[in-house]
């Protein structure tokens, strides 16, 4: 959902209604901006709810500085945890006296009682944020300082950033669908386990590792959806337990872990098969970028879940004909 855009405001205005529209989501900040090519500034702000978490994609024609300290958390006292990547360009990261390059592949976290810490790029470029209080994330606040400088050696990481830029691009379906409070827990649950493994002690390390150890191996399991190989030996050895141990903790979580892999893989091939990007792609290379091997069986499963062969889905101009 559009947010605020520069576009319909006067040249001149521009950096003051973005920094009030700034505040109003984010709390007491500082923001400077650079000129964009035409000596104007552009952006534009992009959310979504998840609850807890409110995610931002704030975009830009030119360099942009984004500053929190101490003082604004008194001029406000709204304590809130970021968890930040550079969706476009190259950016840094700085924490007191931690520096960091912000890219595609780089997550930082923090938040506002951590001292002063800014985010930056030059240039055109974007970011793409998830806000919460940090009452709502429920980890002291000494635990998310200790995680920020180390968050890059964590396991969490990748799927947290797979995860991010998953909810990026369903945007404004995921976010007004009927998942989207389920996707919000999914998103805590990976957030604190992120800030356990770098920053908590042992005793608590274990707790949320044990309380969010399902939420990692979906995460996971979405993020190798495209692999053929991805099996549930596989799954339970990344995460050092028994194959037995993975079907009991799927089953207390009400998953069936073989038909939780399928649907989704059948998900996204049906993604693929709407989107105009994929139009050159035939539907046996889309069945094999989700790990389908095996032509007839991606077929008739499709048929099965959505009520029409993946062709006759495709030349209906990609509406879903039977929701399952």
């Amino acid at each position: 959902m559009l947010l605020f855009d520069t576009g319909s405001i006067a040249p001149a205005d521009r950096a003051d209604a973005y920094r009030e529209a700034t505040v109003t989501e984010t709390g007491s900040c500082a923001i400077d901006h650079e000129p964009g090519p035409d000596g104007h500034i552009s952006k534009r702000i992009e959310t979504w709810n998840f609850a807890p978490f409110s995610m931002y994609l704030n975009s830009g024609n030119s360099g942009f500085r984004y500053w929190q300290t101490a003082r604004h958390l008194r001029q406000d006292s709204w304590n809130t945890v970021s968890i930040i990547s550079q969706a476009v360009g190259q950016g840094s990261f700085i924490w007191n006296d931690h520096q960091q390059t912000m890219t595609t592949r780089d997550l930082i976290i923090t938040n506002k009682s951590a001292g002063y810490w800014e985010i930056n790029w030059t240039g055109p470029g974007a970011t793409l944020c998830l806000l919460a209080d940090a009452g709502q994330v429920g980890l002291p606040d000494r635990i998310v300082h200790a995680a920020v400088p180390h968050v890059l050696r964590s396991p969490v990481t990748p799927l947290l950033l797979h995860h991010m830029h998953g909810l990026r691009q369903g945007g404004d379906a995921l976010a007004s669908g009927p998942g989207a409070d389920e996707l919000g827990q999914a998103t805590l649950a990976l957030v604190r386990a992120l800030v356990a493994s770098v920053g908590a002690p042992e005793g608590m390390r274990r707790e949320v590792a044990d309380e969010t150890r399902l939420t990692r191996i979906l995460a996971y399991i979405r993020a190798h959806l495209a692999d053929p190989d991805l099996t549930p030996a596989r799954i339970a050895a990344v995460h050092n337990i028994s194959l037995r141990s993975l079907y009991r903790l799927c089953e207390s979580g009400g998953v069936s872990l073989e038909q939780w892999i399928i649907r989704r893989r059948l998900e996204g091939a049906r993604r693929d098969l709407s989107a105009p990007e994929h139009t050159h792609r035939t539907i046996d290379a889309i069945a094999r970028s989700w790990g389908f091997t095996n032509a007839s069986h991606f077929t008739r499963r499709f048929r099965a879940a959505f009520g029409a062969s993946p062709r006759t889905f495709r030349a209906a101009g990609a509406r879903p004909i039977l929701e399952a």
